[in-house]
């Protein structure tokens, strides 16, 4: 019985690895809870929502794994070693750890010397003993390594069951190698990309897998011109990974030296079993053929900025009908879009026709009449609609806003918990308090809004007045941005 009741504690708690904060509360229960907690904590102990430049006791936890020979050595004369070293651990924490975040422990092995070469010999025998003392490794990321891990001894045995990689493109190719040689079973890739050239070995690493399910992208480029296409030869080694590819987030720059990412649309085509597709920050023209064949039955999330609304309208009518996020950014859309008004009207049918799942939604469309016809029809049929963000182009701004609050008071669904408002919309306050007083009988709503008018005196105590009656959990005035992400 007593091993059961572990089992079952282990199984609760597992659901709460990312919730830092309960976890370490649960350490605090008593001894059966602290020994069933303790692996979860130390699986992956770089994680958790804590100060690690000034976690001493992770610090000394560490250095007191390092041998004998070690603490004697000339090095402990210029490093902090802790009390602790002469103490009896409670548990072999490491033992349980199955990732190693490079950040991470440079920034705890710095408590124990500032001194840059010792911290590169204690990040050597650290890593050492990291492979000595944890059976395989899950999760790593490497953005700031220094030391080649994968010809430490026992590296073979405890990075080919690697899962997860965090990497940017400031690392050499000759280490990217090195880890395509023995991890080809990585799942899951994220690339903070650094440098506008080519990185060979980290082609060679994404062409070596064997099960990629997710790729992540993210720009973060210091200023400097292109040298060669940094993302071709990537694209491409994913195209060949289509079979497996579910998730694809790519996050670019804008520079100031103007890049077409032309090779997208070819290999968009292929990614058949995508759940998620995000691109952000650049401007992507499918041809009509190309259009035909971006057919994803699978996917959930969809969000590409500054395509058209007839291009994304496509891409849901040939979607399965799981769609459950739908994030188009409109910042722009007002300077370049000339046929708004039907193809928002389009837009706005394909997803209540076709995706009955909707969760999270924007939409861009104009104050028309057939338009509020089809938005009321959007909300009565999407009834598991949470998140709502509008932007209505409006000449009569508070007309618009009574036909809207009357809209959403008759057809909103009862699950919606959050409305951003985006560009300058305005409510009346005479229909925000028409529009308070409707909603009194559901759940506390969210709204977001980009336009300053709302902080006036008048607005802010009504506001308030529905805060403290339920109606209201927030009301914020944020910039546009904001109000997207």
């Amino acid at each position: 019985m007593p091993k059961l009741i572990k089992d079952i504690l282990f199984l609760i708690f597992e659901e709460l690895q990312k919730d830092s904060k309960s976890l370490f509360s649960c350490l605090m229960v008593n001894r059966l809870w602290c020994e069933t907690v303790i692996p979860i904590l130390w699986k992956n102990p770089w994680c958790h929502n804590i100060n690690y430049n000034n976690k001493n006791s992770l610090y000394s936890i560490i250095i007191s794994y390092l041998s004998d020979d070690i603490k004697e050595s000339p090095i402990k004369l210029e490093i902090f070693l802790p009390p602790i070293l002469h103490q009896r651990l409670l548990f072999d924490y490491l033992s349980f750890c199955r990732s190693i975040d490079v950040d991470i422990l440079n920034n705890i092995i710095s408590i124990g010397t500032s001194e840059l070469y010792n911290q590169f010999l204690l990040q050597l025998e650290i890593y050492n003993l990291l492979m000595r003392k944890c059976s395989q490794f899950k999760y790593i990321n490497i953005r700031s390594i220094q030391h080649q891990i994968f010809y430490f001894p026992g590296a073979k045995a405890r990075l080919e069951s690697l899962c997860e990689l965090k990497c940017d493109t400031y690392i050499d190719s000759s280490y990217f190698y090195g880890l395509a040689r023995i991890c080809q079973n990585i799942q899951r890739l994220i690339i903070i990309n650094r440098k506008m050239k080519i990185n060979h070995g980290l082609v060679k690493l994404i062409e070596d897998q064997r099960n990629l399910k997710y790729f992540e992208l993210k720009d973060d480029f210091d200023d400097e011109d292109f040298i060669e296409d940094p993302y071709k030869e990537i694209f491409l080694a994913l195209a060949k990974k289509a079979d497996a590819l579910n998730h694809l987030i790519m996050f670019f720059d804008f520079t100031d030296h103007y890049y077409e990412h032309t090779i997208i649309q070819d290999v968009l085509t292929k990614f058949h079993k995508l759940k998620t597709l995000i691109i952000s920050n650049t401007y992507i023209y499918f041809s009509e053929n190309q259009l035909k064949m971006l057919v994803y039955h699978e996917l959930e999330t969809f969000n590409i900025d500054f395509t058209s609304l007839n291009e994304a309208s496509v891409i849901i009518e040939n979607s399965g009908g799981h769609l459950r996020e739908i994030l188009l950014r409109y910042t722009d859309y007002g300077y370049w879009y000339d046929n708004l008004g039907e193809d928002s009207l389009n837009f706005i049918r394909k997803i209540h026709q076709h995706c009955p799942s909707i969760e999270s939604l924007s939409l861009l469309f104009p104050s028309t009449t057939d338009h509020f016809i089809e938005f009321e029809t959007l909300l009565k049929s999407c009834q598991t609609l949470k998140s709502l963000l509008l932007s209505i182009p409006t000449i009569n701004k508070e007309e618009t806003g009574e036909e809207l609050v009357k809209i959403l008071i008759r057809s909103a669904p009862t699950n919606l918990r959050e409305i951003r408002f985006f560009k300058e919309f305005q409510f009346s306050s005479k229909n925000l308090e028409t529009f308070f007083k409707n909603w009194k009988d559901r759940p506390a709503l969210t709204i977001l809004t980009s336009d300053p008018i709302y902080k006036g005196d008048d607005y802010m105590r009504l506001i308030d007045k529905y805060k403290e009656n339920g109606v209201i959990k927030e009301f914020r005035c944020d910039s546009g941005r904001n109000i997207y992400y």
